[in-house]
């Protein structure tokens, strides 16, 4: 899947996660993260923005988070939603994935 164009999900509300997601042709993944717990948990939101990537095949992104202490659930949906958004795919919130 290809990213179209950039696009956002989530707030800034605490417990929530905001997931910015913008084609990056060409130059692969540059993911940056902003956490309130990023010394304890920085390691595993990396590893669950990773994942959901890869589960969509994006290989090209540039992708910022600004988390505020989501649980990883949260971030996956905020993940999903962002790609789909960013790649004006439908998702079945419903499936296995979900």
């Amino acid at each position: 899947m290809q990213l179209k164009h950039p696009a956002v999900a989530g707030t800034l509300e605490s417990s929530d996660v905001q997931v910015t997601i913008h084609p990056n042709n060409g130059m692969g993944l540059d993911i940056r993260i902003e956490s309130i717990v990023k010394a304890q948990f920085g390691d595993a939101i990396l590893e669950t923005v990773e994942e959901v990537l890869a589960s969509f095949g994006i290989a090209e992104a540039l992708v910022r988070i600004n988390d505020k202490g989501a649980l990883d659930w949260v971030i996956r949906a905020r993940m999903q939603a962002a790609i789909c958004r960013g790649a004006d795919c439908s998702f079945d919130w419903k499936g296995e994935d979900a």
